[in-house]
């Protein structure tokens, strides 16, 4: 799928959810919410190419894979709190989607402590 298409997708959703805003407000947003979903696996397939790449770097450079492995965890992360804190807010329940990005950022935090620790380990080594 290319940027296109899921623009396609996602445009063409509004306006079907815009048709049904009079009467039957639901259904807009279970199209919305289908069609974002839709998008969103089709996303995940692209991350395909970026682990690759992240394993083509891996052999390049001695390093180790804690590092790359923690840094796809963090995308992981920021992009389902974006998708979920994107629903929830055009459902109309903007303070759950603020909770839902508070709680995606506090994750990215507690994932990349292990980094930071192994960070300021190498700046005590180069002190001593």
């Amino acid at each position: 799928m290319t940027v296109i298409t899921a623009a396609v997708i996602g445009i063409t959703a509004v306006l079907l959810a815009a048709q049904f805003k009079t009467s039957k407000g639901e259904y807009g947003i279970y199209l919305v919410t289908a069609a974002g979903m839709a998008i969103c696996f089709c996303g995940v397939s692209k991350l395909e190419t970026a682990i690759k790449t992240f394993q083509q770097i891996r052999a390049y450079i001695q390093l180790n894979s804690v590092y790359l492995d923690t840094l796809m965890r963090m995308v992981g992360i920021a992009y389902i709190a974006e998708f979920s804190s994107g629903i929830c807010k055009d459902a109309g329940y903007g303070a759950l989607g603020n909770q839902i990005e508070v709680f995606g950022k506090l994750s990215i935090l507690a994932v990349s402590m292990p980094i930071l620790l192994a960070l300021m380990e190498t700046v005590q080594g180069f002190l001593s």
